[in-house]
């Protein structure tokens, strides 16, 4: 394995097998349904699940790791012959994670360089894919690090709900916009603004904010080399349907604009609920 290991967390929207062939370590989170709790990706805690339980009003929060979880992590890629790790994570702003991986690397057993990528969901995902990249290719752990940074900032996320009363709930945005949101039966069109969930134009039908979804990921990608990805909770066909409006306006002379779908994790779509889309443009 490289010198330097790559850590992130389950927010991150990994699949397995990207992850595991680019040598990514992923701390779970955990998602409480009523009063069980269960590690993210686990079979008691699939997006299927959350989108339900959203449903029925039964009663779903979130948990961050704790700091001895991501220590033990750190403990384990020590013993693997790691000699420095970057721990990759979701801002700081939306969860107390990063500081448990900062706290956890004060006592680990080699040196821990912890990165708040001040994204959310795929956006942080592509910035551990780029950290595991410069890890491969030798780069030292202070490069690896700058290179998850550089493409989280580059990052831009916009995001589609059917109603703000999950983030609500989750503390992730203002009891007053969301009761503005519903007062004027809008639909809300979402970005991540250093950190946080911000307000970026509201729409007045579902359909009108897909295609204003579609229009901000393009301009976002401009005429750059860019990953896409479009996310959603318990919505597939409008994702599916997405997906193939970008790939379409995104296919040119640049060729290679990959545009993939996938659905958020049971811990982000608890702060979202069913019907949540978003797009995610990340600049290589």
């Amino acid at each position: 394995m490289s010198s330097v290991a790559v850590v992130t967390d389950s927010t991150a929207s990994l699949p397995r097998d990207v992850a595991a062939a680019h040598r990514i370590t992923v701390v779970p989170l955990q998602v409480v349904i009523g009063a069980d709790a269960h590690d993210e990706g686990t079979p008691e805690a699939t997006p299927q699940r959350i989108a339900d339980a959203l449903r029925d009003f039964r009663p779903v929060s979130t948990s961050r790791p704790s700091p001895a979880l991501i220590r033990q992590v750190y403990d384990d890629l020590e013993r693997g012959g790691a000699e420095r790790i970057v721990s990759v994570h979701l801002s700081a702003e939306m969860s107390g994670t990063f500081e448990s991986a900062q706290i956890a690397s004060r006592d680990a057993r080699l040196p821990v360089t912890c990165v708040d990528t001040r994204q959310v969901g795929v956006a942080t995902g592509y910035a551990a894919l780029a950290a595991a990249e410069a890890a491969s290719a030798g780069r030292p752990a202070g490069d690896v690090a700058e290179a998850a940074r550089r493409r989280a900032e580059a990052s831009s996320s916009f995001f589609y709900v059917d109603t703000l009363e999950h983030l609500r709930r989750g503390g992730r945005i203002g009891t007053a916009a969301a009761l503005l949101g519903g007062a004027l039966a809008v639909k809300p069109i979402l970005t991540i603004d250093d950190g946080s969930v911000s307000s970026l134009e509201r729409v007045r039908t579902s359909g009108r904010a897909l295609a204003r979804l579609a229009d901000l990921a393009v301009a976002a990608a401009g005429d750059r080399q860019v990953d896409v990805c479009v996310a959603h909770l318990a919505g597939e066909e409008r994702a599916t349907d997405l997906s193939a409006q970008l790939a379409a306006r995104l296919a040119g002379p640049l060729g290679g604009r990959e545009v993939w779908t996938t659905e958020v994790g049971a811990v982000l779509g608890a702060h979202v609920g069913p019907g949540m889309l978003a797009v995610c443009v990340a600049p290589r």
